[in-house]
């Protein structure tokens, strides 16, 4: 039996993940991290969603890390979230400097701790376009120093890298994720923008899936308007 941690968030992605990698039979634990995020209200999802499961989940606070990762909208107070499809080159200001390395490295150090054999995360095929280190290049690397840093080897596994979000919806649905309990606004308020990159790309994605999106939005423009025809025509 494989011994999987994965690195949940509590956003849509992670959630789906989460549940899917359950379903395959594996022991599970999960992990989440605050790293001073905006949005560290998506925690407590990552833990709502793990004690459901009955999956052992540990929490990391690394908040301090916010005065060190500045210059993105996400742990930088002066920088505003920009808004708009994740298409758009503001939404560079969303990437957290090393993010990715920061919290494979703690879950991989969990996996050895505990003897685990991989560490899973949501990376999917839209990820790369924004964020340097969902690039195939950063994940192989690391990966490789995952092997050596210590005697117990981890791999590092990416299952929905080639799912779109819509694929991913459309898993959770057939998982019966409790998509209501999930959390991927960038604003971090107690409810759903509706207009931040990571809320019109949950939008999106239930709409061409094909599923009903049980998610509340302060601007509930419909997402046709949003993205024009041409937009949500993709899939």
């Amino acid at each position: 039996m494989k011994r999987i941690i994965v690195v949940a968030s509590g956003g849509l992605d992670s959630t789906v993940l989460l549940h899917h990698v359950v379903a395959t039979g594996a022991a599970v634990r999960s992990i989440s991290i605050n790293y001073g995020q905006r949005h560290s209200r998506e925690l407590e999802f990552a833990r709502l969603n793990s004690r459901r499961l009955g999956v052992v989940h540990q929490h990391v606070d690394l908040a301090c890390l916010r005065d060190v990762l500045t210059g993105s909208s996400q742990t930088d107070d002066r920088i505003p979230v920009p808004e708009g499809h994740y298409e758009e080159k503001s939404m560079k200001a969303t990437v957290v400097p090393n993010r990715n390395m920061i919290l494979l490295s703690v879950a991989i150090g969990a996996a050895v701790a505990h003897q685990y054999d991989e560490v899973a995360y949501a990376a999917h095929s839209g990820d790369h376009a924004i964020y340097p280190d969902c690039r195939e290049e950063f994940v192989i690397a690391l990966n490789a120093a995952a092997q050596l840093c210590d005697w117990h080897p981890v791999q590092i596994d990416r299952p929905f890298i080639h799912l779109t979000k819509a694929d991913i919806v459309r898993r959770g649905a057939e998982l019966e994720v409790p998509f209501a309990s999930t959390y991927s606004c960038y604003k971090g308020q107690p409810v759903h923008c509706g207009v931040c990159g990571t809320c019109v790309e949950r939008r999106e994605a239930f709409y061409i899936a094909g599923v009903p999106d049980p998610t509340a939005y302060l601007d509930s423009t419909p997402i046709q308007n949003l993205l024009g025809k041409k937009k949500t025509a993709k899939s």
